[in-house]
């Protein structure tokens, strides 16, 4: 039974994943236009930083679909979410680094 829940949960992920990317894309091309969404989707999928990503869906949300702002940073709050929780990683993995090598200098 796990295995389907894991299936289900990856699937509702990814379809999630591709509205947010496009409601990201329709939202980018509302202000800047068809070139400029496609290449700022482009970059930001190459150096995996999804922070324009995040503001696009929810201004492709709220300005093109016309939700209200409160669900349309529902709809873009799990980007912001994971970057958080990302950035406390990489901000811990830093730490841990300095640690180890201040260990082996003392040795």
């Amino acid at each position: 039974m796990g295995g389907i829940a894991g299936g289900i949960f990856f699937a509702g992920s990814l379809l999630y994943g591709l509205a947010q990317v496009a409601v990201a894309f329709i939202g980018i091309e509302h202000y800047w236009g068809f070139l400029a969404a496609a290449g700022i989707i482009g970059l930001s999928f190459f150096f995996r930083f999804t922070l324009p990503i995040t503001i696009g869906s929810f201004f492709g949300a709220y300005a093109v679909m016309g939700w209200p702002w409160y669900w349309a940073a529902l709809f873009a709050a799990p980007g912001i979410a994971f970057m958080f929780v990302g950035a406390l990683a990489q901000g811990a993995a830093g730490i841990a680094d300095r640690r180890s090598a201040r260990m082996i200098d003392r040795r």
